[in-house]
């Protein structure tokens, strides 16, 4: 009825009684209107589709919308995968030892958009500056990805622990050609911190006595992440992942 009413597939007769009638020519228009409407064309674009219902018209269409679906699934992948990933930083969490630094394998390099904030910032515009990235990098919102901080290891070294470089973001698989930084792979020193920024600079001085006893060099940079902002109550809750490369 409403097809009929915008003028898409009029009924061939309409009787007395009410009743619509439509020519078997007509049901088997009405199955393409509904394809087109399943991949998402617009009313207007089938209208216009009907109005030039030509083999190259209809190839053309199909052309756009592959595309289109095409996109969606590489997002929804994204997505996905951002989800794993929380959902693996959820099991860490409920499994987590604050006291525990250890040496890790990562298998994979990660390859990051850059924000930079080398130059003093707020809270609020170093987030207004990750939202920006994230629409730079076309993820639809800030959270379909990993994002953390970058603290150089010389800022590290000289006690620095505040003086961070940049923010990252990860980047989809689609993306990696607009990477500015590639994470390396490799052995990495891992800990992690509860606690604001005083606790996070007595966490730092713990990670380098750790290396100092043991022979280990830093290099590249260290690499923050928060773990629980979802769930997060208070800012004296909050835990921070520390990733540093090594080397021996």
């Amino acid at each position: 009825m409403w097809y009929d009413e915008i003028g898409l597939l009029k009924p061939a007769v309409i009787k007395e009684n009410g009743y619509r009638y439509y020519t078997y020519q007509q049901s088997y228009l009405l199955e393409i209107i509904l394809m087109l409407r399943e991949l998402g064309v617009s009313i207007p674009e089938i209208r216009g589709f009907l109005e030039n219902r030509t083999v190259m018209s209809l190839k053309k269409l199909f052309a756009e919308k592959i595309s289109a679906i095409e996109e969606t699934i590489r997002h929804l992948q994204a997505v996905q995968k951002t989800m794993e990933k929380k959902h693996q930083d959820m099991d860490i969490l409920s499994n987590l030892d604050l006291s525990e630094i250890q040496i890790v394998e990562r298998a994979e390099p990660r390859y990051l958009g850059i924000v930079d904030v080398s130059q003093a910032k707020s809270m609020e515009e170093e987030m207004d500056l990750a939202v920006a990235g994230a629409k730079k990098y076309h993820l639809h919102r800030l959270y379909d990805t990993s994002y953390g901080s970058m603290l150089s290891i010389e800022n590290m070294n000289k006690g620095n622990f505040n003086s961070y470089t940049a923010l990252y973001l990860e980047l989809p698989e689609q993306e990696r050609d607009k990477a500015l930084h590639v994470q390396p792979a490799g052995k990495y020193l891992r800990a992690f911190c509860k606690g604001d920024g005083e606790q996070l600079a007595i966490r730092y001085r713990e990670i380098m006595a750790y290396a100092e006893e043991r022979g280990i060099t830093f290099y590249d940079f260290s690499y923050e992440q928060g773990l629980n902002e979802i769930v997060l109550d208070s800012l004296d809750n909050y835990i921070t992942l520390i990733e540093i490369p090594v080397k021996f």
